[in-house]
């Protein structure tokens, strides 16, 4: 699916209740690996575009983009999560997000999906492979695949 044809099931995912986006979830590929963020944080998703660095920032903080005249953070997954960089690609996209009232982007390999994850369908993440207050909120169980829920909240202030 191209960036358009997600902008628009976002829209529509909003247009709905507070109620209605419980256990809805953006699901998208970084690495080999799939992780979702609860879908009320996501306003859009756009694709790639030029990014300004600015001085200062934490290696995983790539800069600021202009996005429709408001001057928006990005974060690039891989370097937040320690993975090695890759090139961007067409398929890279930046997911636009609203947490505490501030807007940042999120830099992710592929958006794969919107899906429904019933809460007891979501376990804790195992005491071993996370650290407390780290940004794994959960794991997902879908069919027979796990989905890493991630605590957006978590990713830009832990």
């Amino acid at each position: 699916m191209t960036a358009g044809l997600h902008t628009n099931m976002l829209a529509e995912e909003h247009a709905s209740s507070e109620d209605t986006l419980h256990g809805k979830f953006l699901v998208f590929k970084v690495g080999n690996e799939d992780f979702g963020i609860e879908i009320r944080h996501v306003t859009e998703i756009v694709g790639i575009q030029k990014i300004n660095e600015v001085p200062d920032l934490p290696g995983y903080m790539k800069g600021v983009i202009n996005l429709r005249g408001k001057v928006i953070p990005v974060m690039d997954i891989r370097s937040r999560f320690g993975m090695p960089e890759r090139e961007y690609d067409e398929r890279t996209c930046i997911i636009v997000v609203q947490v505490e009232g501030e807007t940042s982007g999120l830099i992710i390999d592929q958006v794969k999906e919107v899906t429904e994850i019933a809460d007891d369908k979501i376990e804790p993440p195992p005491a071993r492979t996370v650290q407390p207050g780290q940004y794994v909120k959960g794991i997902g169980k879908v069919s027979d695949e796990v989905k890493i829920l991630l605590d957006v909240q978590r990713l830009f202030y832990a």
